[in-house]
């Protein structure tokens, strides 16, 4: 009878750890537990785009991926001023996020929903992510206005 109950109790934990993977892998992370869509509009030929949309998969978030021959195009229809253009796109909930935001800047845009077209980061700092080498320099965040130009500091990581 206790063989019984060692191999039913075996089977018993067997399933609920199944079903305890299932529903991680189903919904988001502590992180983003509502599981926000990331549009990423990149080039195909760019590997730190692809980099920085596994960056925000592990952070919780669910990235679809959009490679383009017209980036541009995309940047110009989003409002993206040429000041904090970098070299991929995302929609964030509502948002533009130019460039390798880092998570705790998203994170506060997504938090505090100011009324901005987004945010953005010009270049490929060294040490973001989706970028190689170490942090050399703070990253400056900027506002995205609702005109497309570029406004105040947003944050600065």
């Amino acid at each position: 009878m206790s063989k019984y109950i060692l191999v039913g109790a075996i089977v018993a934990l067997g399933l609920a750890g199944t079903g305890f993977l299932i529903l991680q892998s189903s919904g988001g992370s502590a992180q983003n537990p509502n599981g926000v869509e990331v549009a990423l509009h990149k080039s195909a030929t760019c590997g730190c785009c692809g980099v920085w949309g596994q960056y925000m998969s592990r952070k919780g978030y669910h990235v679809v991926t959009h490679e383009t021959n017209a980036l541009g195009a995309i940047k110009s229809d989003l409002g993206v001023p040429r000041e904090v253009e970098s070299c991929h796109t995302a929609e964030i909930d509502g948002y533009v996020v130019e460039g390798h935001i880092p998570n705790e800047a998203i994170e506060k845009l997504l938090a505090e929903q100011p009324d901005i077209r987004g945010i953005g980061m010009a270049g490929m700092p060294a040490g973001s992510p989706g970028m190689p080498g170490p942090k050399t320099e703070a990253f400056v965040i900027y506002e995205i206005t609702h005109e497309g130009s570029r406004g105040n500091v947003f944050v600065t990581l």
